[in-house]
C-alpha cells in the first residue's frame, strides 16, 4: 500500500500545539506558514497510528516503509527492498509505503516534481515495477479516467485506455488541491507501470468495495494494459452512440402521421406471427440451456414462451395500434390574453432504457409501447434469454420503415454496457428495471436518471369474516396458481380470526396443497394450523408457495399490508361494503381490489394495450404503466406579436377554452 497524509496530519498537530501555546497577542500577529518537512516528521507517527488501528480491527498487522527519491539510485537498496517486502508478505504483514518528506532532497512537499518519482502515484508505479506486482490499483476521487473533466456532461468514462486512441482526445481538469499531479500524474504512472508488465486500474476510492470489485473482474474504473490495443473491437458502437441514435430515430418517428405509426405496429404484429416458428425454436433453446444450468423453476417459467403467447402478443399490439393516438393530444387550452392561446399537449419522454430479466415477452410489450408513444428505446435482457431476445429484436426492427430507422430500438448485449448507459443522464430520460429486488436496488444506486418500477411484488389477499367463501376460494386459487412467477401473484393470504375453524378456510387450504402449493404460517397460523413457520412476511416466493396468517379485523389486515407489503396489489374478499370501502380507501398500494384476483393488475387487462412494467412509486406513473406513463407534456403558445414589457400592455384573461 502506498499512502500520503503525513504532512496533513503533522500540520494539523502543529497548528493545534501552536494554538495551545500562544497568547491572545500572538494570535493577532501574522501567522507564518508551517515548514512542510517539519509537518511530515511530526505527522508520520500519527498517520501510522491510524493505519495500525484500522488494520488491527481486521486482525491484520501493518508496517511502515519510508523511502526517498535518492534511495532508488542505489541498486543494493532496491534489492534489499524486494527482500524486505517479500518477507513481510510471507508473514501476512501489509507494507505501507510513504515518501520520507522529512529528509527528502526536495525543496518542499507538493512543490518539487523532479526525480525518479515525484508523488505517490509515481512512487506506486515505481514500486509495482520493482516488486513485479500482479496489479496496481490507483484510487481517485472520481470513477476513473474521463475524456474530459468529470463534471462536464459530455465527458464519458474510458474503461480501457489505449494511448493511440485516447491520448489526443483527453482534456485534463485542474489538479488536486492537496496533491502534486492529480489525474495527469495517475495516467502517467499507470502508463509507465502497465508498459512494464503490471496492469493498472484507476478507480474511485470513495465507492464501496471498489478494490474487491476490481479483483473480481468487474468493469469499473479505467484499465491500463500493455496489450489493450489488441482488445479493442474494430466496429464498436458506444453506449452513447446507441442512445443518441435512438433519440434521433424517435424524433423521426414523432414526425410521422398517426396512421403511419399505427401501420408500423400492425406490421410488427404480422412479423411476429410470420416468424413464430423461428421465435419458438430460439426460445426453446434458451429454456433447455436454463434447465441444464440448474436455474430455478420460477425463472424458467418466466423465460418460456408458452403455446399461444406469440398470438396473444400480436393481438395486444393490434389493440394498441387501434387505440387513440397518444402523441400531440391537446390536454388543455387557455386564452392567456386576447389572440394569445396556450396549449398543453402530450409528447414522448425521449429515450427509455429498460433492463429486464428472464421474460422475452417483456421485450415485445415494451417495444410496441415505445413505438406507439414515439419514444426511442434501449433494451437489456437477461443472459438466460439471449437467443429469444435477439430474434425478437431482429423481427421487430426489420419491420420498422427506413424513414424511422432500425436504431430506434437498440439491444444491449453486454452487461458491461449497462454501467456506461446509466451514466448518460443527458441522453436517456427514464430507466425502467423489471426484475429482482437486487436488480432494481442496484440500478437506483447507480444512476442519476429517474428510475420507474418496483422492487418486490408481495401481494396480499385478505378474507374478511363476511366473505363468500366460494368467491374467496376462486380468487385465492387464481391469485396463487394462475401464474405463480408473476409479480401480481398472491404471496400472503390474510384471514380474519373468526374463520380459523371454518370449513371454507379448510377447503381453500386443502385445494392449495392439492395443487402443489407449499403453505407457510405466520406466528399465529404456524401454531393454529401446525404448518412450517415462514421466515419472513416480506417475501416474494414467485413460485408455488405462500404465507398464511390470521388477523383480528380489517384494520389489522391494513396495518399488516402497510408493514410487510410492497405497495403493489392487494385485495379484500368481503360482502360487507363498509369494510370493503375502508380497505379500498386506506390500503396505500398502486392497485387495490375488492372481490377480484390480484392477477388483474396488468396493463393489457386494464385496457392499456400492454405495459412496460408496474410502478409502486408515487411520482409520474403508478401501477401498470402503459402508453400514458411514457409521455410527458409540453406547452405550445400561439400569439400575434404580443410582448411582456413589464406586463404594461397585456390584459390577461386566463380563460379556459374548449379542446379542439
Amino acid at each position: 500500500m502506498v499512502t500520503s497524509g503525513a504532512v496533513g496530519v503533522g500540520r494539523q498537530r502543529l497548528k493545534y500545539r501552536k494554538l495551545v501555546n500562544s497568547s491572545f497577542a500572538d494570535l493577532q500577529k501574522p501567522q507564518m506558514e508551517l515548514d512542510g518537512k517539519a509537518c511530515a516528521a511530526v505527522g508520520q507517527s500519527g498517520l501510522m497510528a491510524l493505519y495500525d488501528m484500522l488494520f488491527n480491527q481486521l486482525d491484520v498487522s501493518s508496517s511502515q516503509l519510508l523511502v526517498t527519491d535518492s534511495d532508488f539510485e542505489n541498486p543494493n537498496f532496491r534489492e534489499r527492498l524486494r527482500e524486505t517486502v517479500e518477507s513481510l508478505l510471507d508473514l501476512k504483514v501489509v507494507p505501507v509505503f510513504n515518501e520520507n518528506d522529512a529528509i527528502s532532497t526536495r525543496k518542499a512537499p507538493y512543490e518539487d516534481s523532479s526525480g525518479i518519482f515525484w508523488d505517490n502515484d509515481s512512487l506506486a508505479g515505481l514500486l509495482a515495477i520493482e516488486l513485479k506486482a500482479d496489479l496496481l490499483v490507483l484510487l481517485s476521487d472520481v470513477d476513473g479516467l474521463y475524456s474530459g473533466p468529470p463534471s462536464e456532461p459530455q465527458s464519458k468514462i474510458i474503461h480501457t485506455y489505449i494511448k493511440e486512441k485516447h491520448h489526443s482526445e483527453i482534456t485534463f481538469g485542474d489538479k488536486s488541491r492537496v496533491g502534486r499531479g492529480g489525474m495527469t500524474a495517475k495516467v502517467k504512472a499507470a502508463f509507465v507501470a502497465s508498459n512494464s508488465g503490471t496492469p493498472v486500474v484507476i478507480t474511485s476510492g470513495f465507492a464501496s468495495q471498489s478494490i474487491l470489485r476490481v479483483l473480481q473482474g468487474e468493469k469499473i474504473g479505467t484499465l491500463f494494459h500493455k496489450d489493450a490495443s489488441l482488445w479493442e473491437p474494430s466496429k464498436d458502437v458506444s453506449a452513447r452512440e446507441m442512445a443518441v441514435a435512438a433519440r434521433e430515430c424517435s424524433r423521426r418517428l414523432q414526425n410521422l402521421s398517426s396512421d403511419e405509426r399505427k401501420k408500423i405496429l400492425l406490421d410488427v404484429a404480422d412479423a411476429l406471427e410470420a416468424n413464430e416458428d423461428l421465435i419458438r425454436a430460439e426460445n426453446e433453446a434458451d429454456v433447455l440451456a436454463a434447465q441444464d444450468a440448474g436455474y430455478e423453476k420460477s425463472l424458467v417459467a418466466r423465460l418460456t414462451l408458452k403455446p399461444g403467447k406469440i398470438a396473444s402478443l400480436a393481438k395486444s399490439i393490434r389493440t394498441l395500434a387501434h387505440m387513440e393516438d397518444p402523441i400531440n393530444q391537446i390536454l388543455k387550452r387557455t386564452e392567456v390574453a386576447e389572440n394569445l392561446v396556450l396549449e398543453k399537449t402530450s409528447c414522448p419522454l425521449g429515450v427509455l432504457l429498460i433492463v429486464f430479466e428472464s421474460r422475452p415477452d417483456a421485450l415485445v410489450q415494451i417495444a410496441s409501447l415505445a413505438i406507439r408513444s414515439g419514444n426511442g428505446l434501449l433494451l437489456k435482457g437477461g443472459k438466460e434469454a439471449m437467443r429469444s431476445n435477439t430474434i425478437l429484436h431482429k423481427v421487430i426492427t426489420d419491420a420498422l420503415p427506413g424513414s424511422v430507422g432500425k436504431r430506434l430500438i437498440g439491444l444491449v448485449t453486454s452487461r458491461d454496457e449497462i454501467a456506461d448507459l446509466l451514466k448518460l443522464d443527458d441522453v436517456i430520460d427514464l430507466v425502467i428495471p423489471r426484475g429482482s429486488n437486487k436488480l432494481v436496488s442496484q440500478i437506483k444506486a447507480s444512476t442519476k436518471i429517474p428510475v420507474l418500477g418496483h422492487a418486490d411484488g408481495v401481494c396480499h389477499v385478505y378474507i374478511d369474516k363476511s366473505a363468500d367463501m366460494d368467491i374467496a376460494k376462486r380468487i385465492v386459487m387464481d391469485a396463487k396458481i394462475d401464474y405463480p412467477a408473476a409479480c401480481n401473484a398472491m404471496e400472503t393470504l390474510l384471514v380474519h380470526k373468526d374463520l380459523i375453524k371454518s370449513p371454507g378456510l379448510d377447503d381453500i387450504l386443502i385445494s392449495l396443497k392439492t395443487e402443489g402449493v407449499s403453505i407457510y404460517g405466520g406466528p399465529v397460523a404456524h401454531e393454529v394450523l401446525s404448518i412450517p413457520k415462514a421466515d419472513s412476511f416480506h417475501h416474494e416466493y414467485s413460485s408455488m408457495a405462500c404465507t398464511v396468517e390470521f388477523v383480528d379485523d380489517v384494520q389489522s389486515a391494513i396495518d399488516h399490508i402497510h408493514r410487510y407489503g410492497s405497495a403493489h396489489t392487494d385485495c379484500i374478499v368481503t360482502t360487507d361494503s363498509k369494510v370493503a370501502e375502508t380497505f379500498l380507501r386506506q390500503v396505500d398500494s398502486a392497485a387495490v381490489f375488492h372481490n377480484a384476483s390480484t392477477r388483474f393488475s396488468d396493463g393489457a387487462r386494464f385496457g392499456l394495450g400492454a405495459e412496460v412494467g408496474i410502478s409502486t412509486g408515487r411520482i409520474h406513473a403508478r401501477g401498470p404503466v402503459g402508453v400514458e406513463g411514457l409521455l410527458t407534456t409540453r406547452w405550445i403558445m400561439r400569439g400575434s406579436g404580443q410582448v411582456v414589457n413589464g406586463d404594461k400592455d397585456v390584459a390577461y384573461t386566463h380563460k379556459n377554452l374548449p379542446l379542439q
